[in-house]
């Protein structure tokens, strides 16, 4: 969670790593257009006005795409943060019906206690008894006996009320502290049910993304090969455009959320919290994360000096979490994609698989600043940090 809930649900500085475009939040609603077909791309180049319009058509398609396709991971990383929410809840309830079930199992045990000595004592009483006045009367020759007697059994009489007493008392407290568990237990019960509602709707939320991710990468590879034919380019140096005229945007973007943190006043040192995985809810640790990434500095021709640039980075993005979340901005994983379906580029696991955030981090850092060094150098220099 991740961090210790609390932190979970406050305004976290962005720190989101510029991607190659930028998300709707997840009420938008795109809109909904037919894809061309080969037949319409060979059409439109036959007249430049038809052309021009044909392009703008596909590359809004594309913008549609990834829109859609950052809506549906926000949803599923929303419900995925009802759930732990709901778990921690959970978690708490538990304790504390727990531990009123103790004291009140404690206290009836002093009370049952208590109530065992009063039974000893009136059995004294008992065996000491007798009608003492008559025989003060009648005995007179064992008076100071029977005095003594007396006396003895007065203690006894003081000490039965005080022990009565504290077994009424104790068992007063018993009571309470019987119906206060049994009203815990109530509301743990409650909390469970909601928990498992909040994780199915996770997993469906989680799953309806993964579809639209699939789904949205085969669609977006014919758009962008139409693209590319329209405007007389390879898919390659068409790719690269569309990538070039998303990160501008996502800079724009991310330049206004920075701005937008600093009047919230979030603090730059606070990283995001932890997000619910789907499957086991287990990922990578920090350090096997980050031995994997040292594994893969040399095929991007990179030192250890870079290699320490990239720990300092990605520890100020996430603390190398592969469920680092942030739910101001939506970055997510441990290079802090925005959004987080961007990484779907290189494996459809980029929620749960640290290896896929981290070569999708690495190509990113590749590609915008050169080395690691020098998305550190960016990252640093800007306040709140972003890269």
């Amino acid at each position: 969670m991740w961090k210790p809930s609390a932190r979970s649900w406050t305004v976290l500085t962005v720190t989101a790593a510029l991607v190659l475009g930028v998300g709707l939040p997840a009420s938008a609603s795109p809109l909904v257009r037919d894809d061309p077909t080969w037949d319409d791309v060979q059409a439109a180049k036959q007249n430049a006005q038809a052309k021009a319009q044909e392009v703008d058509n596909i590359t809004s398609i594309i913008a549609t795409l990834e829109d859609e396709a950052a809506a549906r991971a926000d949803e599923a990383f929303a419900r995925g943060q009802e759930y732990l929410k709901a778990s921690y809840d959970l978690q708490a309830a538990s304790g504390y019906a727990d531990t009123l079930t103790a004291q009140a199992a404690d206290a009836q045990t002093k009370a049952d206690t208590a109530k065992a000595q009063i039974g000893q004592l009136v059995a004294q009483l008992y065996r000491a008894g007798g009608d003492s006045t008559l025989g003060l009367i009648l005995e007179q020759d064992q008076s100071d006996q029977l005095l003594y007697r007396l006396g003895t059994m007065s203690k006894l009489t003081e000490q039965t009320a005080g022990i009565r007493d504290r077994a009424v008392a104790a068992q007063n407290t018993a009571d309470a502290l019987t119906a206060q568990a049994d009203r815990a237990r109530a509301e743990r019960d409650r909390l469970a049910t909601e928990a498992s509602d909040r994780l199915a709707a996770a997993e469906d939320a989680q799953a309806a993304a993964d579809a639209k991710v699939a789904d949205n990468q085969t669609r977006k590879q014919t758009l962008t090969a139409q693209l590319a034919t329209l405007n007389d380019r390879s898919v390659e140096v068409e790719r690269a455009y569309l990538e070039s005229e998303a990160y501008k945007a996502a800079q724009r973007a991310a330049e206004e959320a920075a701005k937008a943190a600093e009047r919230a006043k979030a603090a730059e040192e606070e990283q995001p919290g932890s997000a619910w995985v789907p499957g086991s809810g287990e990922v990578a640790s920090p350090a096997e994360a980050q031995a994997f990434a040292a594994s893969q500095m040399g095929n991007y021709g990179w030192g250890g000096g870079q290699f320490d640039c990239l720990v300092q980075l990605w520890i100020g993005e996430s603390g190398w979490r592969a469920n680092a979340y942030n739910p101001s901005s939506g970055a997510y994983g441990i290079p802090q994609s925005l959004p987080a379906s961007k990484m779907a580029s290189v494996g459809a696991d980029y929620v749960t698989n640290a290896a896929t955030q981290i070569i999708w981090g690495m190509n990113y850092i590749s590609d915008r600043y050169g080395t690691p060094c020098g998305a550190l150098s960016a990252w640093q220099a800007r306040s709140p940090h972003w890269y």
